[in-house]
């Protein structure tokens, strides 16, 4: 079956709608507001932004479709042979920064490429993308309840994949300046065709459906634990961690950045407050700590 961009299209457009209706309902007072855009070069996108809600310090879910006449540098350092080729890409990312400490900042991408191979007029297409969960502190029943949702969403393609999926997203999701992975992982894959348009495609439509059944019960169960200062100067020095990744070693950023996109949708993934210690170090024994020595360690979360 050959690939159906419009078909891409139409369900990425819903599942943003979707998932900002179920992220307004969880806040219970702020409303996101849309900023409709167009690129240049070819496409545009529609960016939505939540901002100083009850529940969500900062909230974007963003999606694009752009086309070029060549890929970027990031697109083709693995696929020289589409180097100056046509393409277009599709996606849906978001990335969710909570006000609570104890709620988890979460991000979840999913994606299509479409070109055209040098010596082929057969298009070549895959599916990419993903969630993953970033904790300040950590709790084990959210940790297995995130993966255990993420296994059930791709274990009726292959049971397989999780496994496979979750390593990738362990070794994505590695800030390798610092030794340390950005958060407890959960799915990640790329270049992925190899079960036809068809099933590739549900198997992204499953990833992109499972992200709100993974998150918002994390959010109700954790969003009304008290907290203080202690607290929050820990979630905005953890939260530099989470920039620090972003802007030195995630791929969608370089690629959007390299292909001419929009700099503020690019960007929306930044926390609004954020800080930097100079060679901090939690206090031996402390809940800051735990979250180092007991969660940020790949662990078998699912069968937990």
């Amino acid at each position: 079956m050959p690939p159906d961009s419009t078909a891409v299209k139409t369900y990425l457009l819903a599942l943003q709608d979707r998932i900002c209706a179920a992220l307004e309902a969880e806040d219970g007072s702020a409303r996101f507001r849309t900023d409709a855009w167009t690129r240049p070069e070819g496409g545009g996108g529609r960016t939505r932004i939540l901002t100083e809600g009850a529940v969500f310090e900062k909230a974007g879910v963003a999606f694009s479709h752009v086309s070029g006449t060549k890929l970027p540098p990031s697109a083709t350092a693995h696929r020289p042979e589409l180097a100056g080729k046509p393409w277009e890409a599709l996606g849906v990312s978001l990335v969710i920064h909570p006000r609570n400490p104890y709620v988890p900042t979460s991000h979840a991408n999913v994606r299509f490429f479409c070109t055209t191979p040098a010596d082929s007029t057969a298009p070549v297409w895959w599916f990419g993308g993903g969630f993953d969960l970033t904790p300040y502190y950590g709790f084990e029943e959210d940790c297995a309840h995130w993966h255990r949702t993420a296994r059930a969403a791709v274990a009726p393609f292959d049971a397989g994949l999780y496994p496979r999926f979750k390593q990738a997203c362990d070794d994505y999701f590695f800030l390798k300046h610092r030794g340390e992975p950005r958060g407890i992982g959960g799915l990640f894959f790329d270049d992925f065709n190899e079960l036809g348009f068809e099933s590739s495609f549900a198997l992204l439509r499953a990833v992109g459906d499972a992200f709100i059944p993974a998150y918002c019960p994390i959010v109700a169960r954790r969003k009304g634990t008290p907290h203080g200062d202690r607290e929050r100067q820990w979630q905005l020095y953890r939260r530099g961690r989470y920039v620090e990744f972003n802007l030195v070693w995630d791929r969608g950023t370089l690629f959007g950045l390299q292909s001419g996109g929009r700099t503020e949708s690019i960007l929306m993934s930044l926390p609004p407050l954020v800080r930097w210690d100079y060679d901090h170090k939690p206090e031996s024994g402390s809940p800051e700590a735990r979250l180092h020595d007991v969660f940020l360690k790949p662990r078998d979360w699912a069968s937990e």
